[in-house]
């Protein structure tokens, strides 16, 4: 087989897989919140609900595209593409097994968090284009959140790359050896370190009590108010395929990734099942606590999560200095 075309079949299988496990993790989240608030939830299209993703697909597919007369148009139908592309090549680097994934950079972290922070272009284009003053209003709420947030969160990654000695995500997932071996056991560091990581993707995802950017009450939805059919679709899986691929990376920095019980051909199941579990953690944030304030929200940033942090990654090598010191 040619060599461009291996180059070329890795990708596309890793972005099917993707757009099929963000259609039925639509579906995952709306029956874990039904049950949540003791309700039934989608149950009519298929068997238990489990057509009821297609079903929306192909609605979304079947909508007229509507642009408003006074959107700036170039802007506006760009938007969902830049918001998109950013939100699939974060998978670009996650390792789903030992030598499984498409590409394992040396400097993966690294290419995670530059990637992922690329939405913001995208969600600003969107909000701006719509020429909406509740569209540019979301949009500029967005570049205050989500650029707050990136400085904790990207020091709370870098966490288990001091612990492990390595950016590639590989290496950081193989340094974490059997169930207690995983970064999330690490006493004290381990656990603050993953609670940081959980309040900053809630922020980076918009989730409640971090949605003020979406706010239905008083911005309808946001930045994406004027999107219909598949602009809006492309819009909603590319929010959805980053809330994944951060859930990935949550169970690759902390939880130990592929490792568990059994063959290690089991490994990529291990791995998918605790990213749902990082996933249904923020779903349950989501569904269980009320909107904060803008104000409230940036002062959580700047005035808790980022002294907090940049206290805990000092505090990680500091660690890590001094074992490494003892153990010479």
């Amino acid at each position: 087989m040619p060599a461009w075309l291996t180059a070329l079949i890795a990708p596309f299988v890793v972005l099917n897989v993707v757009i099929g496990l963000v259609t039925y993790v639509t579906l995952l989240e709306r029956k874990f919140a039904a049950r949540m608030q003791s309700r039934i939830g989608p149950y009519r299209v298929g068997p238990h609900g489990l057509l009821q993703p297609i079903a929306h697909a192909v609605k979304l597919m079947m909508k007229e595209d509507v642009v408003p007369t006074l959107a700036d148009r170039p802007v506006y139908n760009l938007a969902p593409i830049v918001f998109l592309i950013p939100c699939m090549l974060i998978f670009a680097t996650i390792p789903f097994a030992p030598r499984l994934g498409v590409a394992d950079l040396n400097i993966g972290v690294l290419f995670f968090l530059a990637v992922s922070a690329m939405e913001i272009v995208g969600l600003f284009m969107a909000g701006w284009g719509s020429n909406n003053k509740y569209a540019l209003l979301s949009a500029m709420r967005a570049v205050n959140q989500i650029i707050s947030y990136d400085l904790p969160f990207i020091f709370v990654a870098l966490v288990p790359v001091v612990l492990a000695g390595s950016l590639r995500l590989s290496d950081i997932a193989q340094a974490q050896t059997g169930f207690f071996g995983a970064f999330i056991f690490y006493p004290v560091i381990g656990q603050l370190a993953f609670i940081a990581y959980i309040v900053t993707t809630l922020a980076a995802e918009n989730r409640v009590p971090f949605d003020i950017l979406e706010a239905e009450s008083e911005l309808v939805a946001g930045f994406r108010v004027e999107y219909s059919g598949m602009k809006f679709a492309l819009i909603q899986l590319g929010e959805y395929a980053h809330a994944i691929g951060t859930s990935f990376l949550g169970a690759l920095l902390f939880l130990g990734a592929w490792s568990g019980p059994g063959p290690a051909w089991l490994g990529p199941l291990w791995f998918l099942l605790k990213a749902m579990a990082v996933f249904l953690l923020i779903t349950w944030v989501r569904w269980s606590f009320v909107r904060i304030r803008v104000d409230q929200i940036l002062a959580i940033s700047w005035k808790l999560m980022l002294p907090a942090s940049l206290l805990l990654l000092m505090a990680t090598a500091a660690w890590v200095g001094w074992r490494s010191a003892g153990g010479a």
